[in-house]
This record gives C-alpha cells, structure tokens and sequence, in this order.
C-alpha cells in the first residue's frame, strides 16, 4: 500500500507540474496559444511581452504556486516526519517530478516553459531565506539589465552556493538538487545565451533608457 501512495504522490507532482498556466490562460483570456508568440515559451516572461503585466504576473502567480503545492504533497500526506532528512529527500522528488512536468507537461503536447517559476516556488516552500535571496538577486539584477534570462541565470547561480556554502545544508539530496537545477535553467535558456553572446537578447524593460 506505502508503494501506491508514493507513486500516487510523485504522479500528483507531476501533473501539477504539467498544469501549463501560460498556455491555458493564453488562450482562455487572449484566444491565442503563447508558444506561438514572442520567443515562443510558455512562461511568465513571453506572457508579459505578448499579453501585458498584468497577463504575465497571473502566470507567475500560477506557476509558483503550483511548485510550492508539489514539495507540499509529501507533508499533506504525512511521508515523513516535518523538517526530518527523509522528508527533504520527498520534497526534493517531487519538486523534481514538478519540474519535469512544467519541461514536458501532458496537458501541452509535452511543450512547456524553462521552470524559473516553478523551481522558485519549489524552493520558497522548502528554503524561503535563500528563495528571497535569489529573488533579490533577480531583482537587482533585473533593474540594472533589464534582461530577464540574464537576471534568472545569475540568480539561480547564487541557489548552490548559497545552500553548499552559506547555508551549509546537511541533507546531500538538497545540495545535489540546487546543482542540477542550476544546471537545468542554463540548459533550457541556450536560445538565451546565443542570443546574449550575438547582442540580440531583448531586454523586458529599460529603466536606464537603453534598448
């Protein structure tokens, strides 16, 4: 019976995972699929260049929360002790399993966004210091290049330092976590990089008057 319930859990995360907030509130509030607009994905970023702020906050909103939600699940159903090893190595499984679905979520034709939203949210849930960290990190950085890929990238690098280093976590399955997600966003931000690398990067705003 435990067996089921894990596989129960992980296939919730998943799913939650694959919710694809930017798609479905596209075409719900717009009439248009995202993918199809701007840099063509499917998260907060593109949903505020192609719809507005206030169509791109609601996806940001959205995919955060559904992150936090899955790294909740193991707690909702009592896997483990609260605050316990075990229960950080759930949390970081499902987390996981959250992410895959946002990468390559079912109800999208397995077509989704980066994850900097959701793995935010993820790690609010499980670390809020370092989480506001990295989002003061993004901001600052944000308000000085106004290029978001380049504010996430330098923010989600700060993640494993600060949790390896900073922090000292004891638990290997975070620290291995904080890596791989650091690795995953560079990944799914190459368009990104060659883009930056060429000066062709489009900045989300200019406070300093630049273009």
């Amino acid at each position: 019976m435990d067996i089921v319930i894990y596989i129960a859990v992980y296939s919730a995360a998943y799913l939650l995972g694959s919710i694809p907030s930017a798609v479905w509130i596209g075409k719900w509030l717009h009439g248009s699929d995202i993918r199809e607009h701007g840099s063509g994905n499917a998260g907060a970023v593109n949903s505020v260049r192609t719809y507005g702020w206030k169509t791109g906050l609601l996806v940001l909103l959205l995919d955060v929360a559904k992150g936090m939600l899955s790294v909740s699940l193991p707690l909702i159903f009592k896997l483990a002790a609260p605050g316990s090893e075990q229960m950080t190595n759930l949390q970081v499984l499902t987390g996981s399993m959250a992410i895959l679905g946002h990468l390559f979520p079912v109800f999208a034709d397995f077509r989704g966004g980066k994850g900097v939203a959701t793995i935010f949210g993820i790690v609010l849930f499980m670390q809020p210091e370092i989480a506001l960290i990295c989002a003061v990190v993004f901001l600052v950085t944000i308000l000085i290049s106004g290029i978001a890929s380049v504010s996430s990238l330098i923010a989600v690098t700060f993640f494993p330092i600060l949790v390896i280093f900073v922090y000292k976590t004891p638990v290997k399955s975070m620290m291995i976590f904080s890596i791989c997600v650091a690795v995953l966003l560079f990944l799914t931000h190459r368009a990104n990089i060659k883009r930056l690398i060429k000066g062709e990067e489009k900045r989300l705003f200019s406070l300093f008057g630049k273009k």
